[in-house]
């Protein structure tokens, strides 16, 4: 009897470990509120702890969630009345029993500062194409993913928040035209080991490309669309879908004195055409309408294709004439400055440029790929690329921002998968 009861202590935390499939995620964070995500094995009643640091006699309790079947047993829990620029613990229950964590477990409200001094400086990182290996599925021969570890550069960089860029997952054939294919490419994606302490103490946000929507190159007409839209709302903790009274998941957040505007470039995309349109008519009205209000030092527009590229391949914008023009057209009509344009889907990284007509300067922050294949294509001709930008291994951009009120500066550095930079570059607004 004495050997039994030594063996259920021994194996009991294992056991509550594994009631977890992925996570805890921290989302979305603001000033009094802050989303942690977690997906567990079965239906269970899951529950958020959380303190100040150093704390735990002001610790707090989120209302109970019970996870089911339908949304991948996955669950969004919310603390609220939380204190500005003020570092949080927590820890999750599940069915009754703390779930200790094998890494920290942490998130940081930010600091009020309007009318009170300088913006803060900040940092993140931002990257796109991220393909994780399951033989069953993939393709014979070379594994197309790997180098999981450049999750563990991005996390020992302590990045304020990071921003996926799309692709996020990349769904299969046997994936893409079932609810529960779709489901089980996006929970094992989001189970790969390396990514569980990025994760835990570093709040995440994303948008979607193709891979992640439905299959290559999709467009409006995938059927299969509400079952991607469902997945990406249960997997990821974003603060709002379908801003501007549109139906993807498109949405925005803020941080310091930067807007992010979280673009959604799949589901009202047409067929390709001169004529066609990638955002449609409501969400590039309200995009323009975001952007002329917006007061930000930088105004981040996320969307997973190359915007400010001229050259009409692949899935570029520039394939899509009119609608991409309308959008330059009002940057400069309206003298917005301070916009860069954060995209991924194109197997390398690279930094582009572009000056309105009457003088706006415009960036194009190209992040891929993080996992997946990558090539270089120097020849191709983007005529507005920075000389010098062009990455064809597997990393990452990190930007920050710094600065005093009116002299704050953009320092973009794309990192390999050991954290070592590849290439450098400082934007103005």
């Amino acid at each position: 009897m004495k050997i039994n009861v030594v063996l259920i202590l021994l194996f009991l935390p294992l056991s509550l470990i594994a009631q977890l499939v992925s996570g805890p995620m921290v989302g979305h964070v603001t000033y009094q509120e802050a989303t942690v995500w977690v997906q567990c094995k079965e239906s269970s009643k899951v529950q958020l702890r959380y303190w100040p640091v150093d704390q735990i006699k002001m610790a707090k309790t989120t209302m109970t969630a019970v996870t089911m079947a339908e949304h991948a047993f996955t669950a969004h829990l919310v603390a609220v009345e939380l204190t500005p620029g003020t570092t949080y613990q927590y820890e999750i229950w599940v069915n009754g029993k703390v779930i200790k964590g094998n890494h920290e477990q942490s998130f940081k409200t930010p600091a009020v500062w309007r009318y009170r001094g300088d913006a803060p400086d900040f940092d993140f990182v931002a990257g796109s194409c991220f393909y994780i290996n399951e033989e069953t599925f993939d393709r014979p021969g070379k594994p197309y993913g790997g180098d999981y570890k450049i999750l563990q550069a991005i996390h020992k960089d302590q990045p304020d928040f990071m921003v996926w860029l799309g692709d996020n997952a990349y769904l299969r054939d046997a994936d893409w035209d079932s609810r529960s294919g779709v489901y089980h490419r996006y929970s094992h994606s989001r189970a790969v080991k390396e990514l569980q302490p990025l994760i835990a103490n570093t709040p995440q946000y994303a948008i979607w490309d193709d891979h992640d929507y439905g299959p290559n190159d999709s467009d409006r007409s995938y059927y299969g669309k509400e079952w991607t839209r469902a997945a990406f709302q249960d997997f990821w903790a974003n603060p709002v879908y379908g801003a501007g009274d549109t139906e993807g998941i498109t949405g925005a957040f803020s941080h310091s004195d930067a807007d992010f505007f979280l673009m959604d470039n799949r589901w009202y995309r047409s067929p390709q055409s001169p004529s066609g349109e990638i955002l449609g008519e409501k969400q590039l009205n309200w995009l323009i309408e975001s952007l002329r209000y917006s007061n930000a030092t930088f105004k981040f527009v996320c969307i997973g294709g190359q915007t400010l590229s001229d050259a009409r391949v692949f899935e570029n914008y520039a394939i899509y004439v009119s609608e991409r023009q309308k959008l330059l057209n009002a940057i400069d009509q309206y003298a917005i400055k301070g916009v860069i344009f954060l995209t991924g889907d194109r197997h390398h990284s690279e930094l582009t440029s572009w000056i309105s007509p009457s003088g706006i300067k415009v960036y194009d922050i190209t992040s891929s790929a993080l996992t997946s294949s990558t090539s270089a294509h120097p020849e191709e001709p983007n005529t507005g690329r920075v000389e010098g930008s062009m990455v064809g291994v597997r990393n990452y951009a990190q930007i920050k921002i710094s600065g005093a009120k009116d002299n704050r500066k953009l320092s973009l550095s794309f990192k390999d998968l050991d954290g070592k930079i590849i290439y450098t570059n400082t934007i103005e607004p």
